[in-house]
């Protein structure tokens, strides 16, 4: 049965910077919401103020759900509130669909997605693209893995999120697409901050140059996003460095195990590791021209 407005109970995990938009567009299409958050704050608030019930566990958002969604911070978080002692997995129905749209490593998606099946229950990995904005504005896109059944049922829930939605395979499917996303957009950010340096360190008006740029072949959402930022220099917005440092070495090390070579992700790769060794993890990721911007050749 599809899941429908009234009809449909969802236990929501994890009000973060992207999860309480989610909600709250889910709440406003008339889904009931059963939701918890590791931490408390604002956010947490103005998702119950919307008519979101607060529940004290994972375990708790699951009773009665007809749909779990989880989108939590790293790969061991996501087996805690699905796995773990307080977790999904303890009061969960059979029959029921856990949809994880965290990012995280497609290995240990698959061992999820297999335990929870063992009971009956189908898990989607759907990790999301569009950044905080999108989450606000339902404009998500979203990569699935799972049963195409199960993500049949959810996909006019999934629609209220975001236009895009594709079933890219078997479980883990959609997690490894993320990490392939999440390649390509460190790579270019890499590209833009040395871009934009090259144009300081050469006299000319960095905006201007990022202007032109948007309007030639090199534009792209990430010089359009994070080369606006960079050249501004506001690197307290969006998403915190430290999670795109997660995303990379999950890439890397699927890089790894299938040998695939990946010099571009590698170098950037030390670009990220200095930016968190300098103390910047929760900076945006545009901070990035900092430390391109730090090196001298001369």
């Amino acid at each position: 049965m599809p899941a429908t407005p009234g009809t449909t109970q969802i236990g929501f995990v994890g009000l973060g910077i992207m999860g309480a938009p989610m909600a709250l567009n889910l709440i406003e299409a008339g889904f009931s919401l059963k939701v918890y958050n590791r931490m408390d704050r604002p956010r947490v608030q103005e998702v119950v103020d919307a008519g979101g019930e607060r529940v004290d566990t994972p375990k708790a958002a699951a009773v009665g759900s007809d749909v779990v969604i989880t989108i939590v911070t790293d790969t061991p978080d996501v087996e805690d509130v699905i796995l773990g002692e307080d977790g999904v997995i303890h009061s969960v129905e059979k029959g029921a669909t856990v949809i994880d749209m965290s990012t995280i490593d497609p290995t240990a998606t698959r061992r999820i997605a297999q335990t929870l099946d063992d009971r009956g229950i189908d898990m989607l990995d759907a990790p999301v693209s569009g950044g905080p904005q999108g989450a606000r504005d339902a404009a998500l896109t979203m990569m699935v893995g799972g049963p195409s059944a199960a993500l049949e049922r959810v996909r006019p829930l999934l629609a209220l999120l975001g236009p895009t939605v594709i079933h890219l395979g078997e479980s883990g499917a959609g997690q490894t697409t993320k990490a392939c996303h999440q390649l390509a957009l460190l790579v270019t950010a890499q590209g833009v901050a040395e871009a934009l340096t090259l144009a300081r360190r050469c006299g000319l008006d960095v905006e201007r140059v990022r202007q032109v740029m948007m309007g030639g072949m090199a534009s792209s959402r990430v010089l359009d996003l994070f080369g606006a930022r960079m050249a501004s220099r506001d690197f307290g917005a969006g998403i915190e460095s430290r999670l795109y440092h997660k995303d990379l070495d999950i890439a890397l090390g699927l890089a790894h195990e299938r040998g695939a070579a990946l010099p571009a992700a590698a170098l950037t790769m030390q670009f990220v590791n200095a930016l968190i060794g300098r103390g910047r993890e929760r900076d945006d990721l545009s901070a990035l021209i900092t430390v391109v911007e730090e090196l001298d050749i001369s």
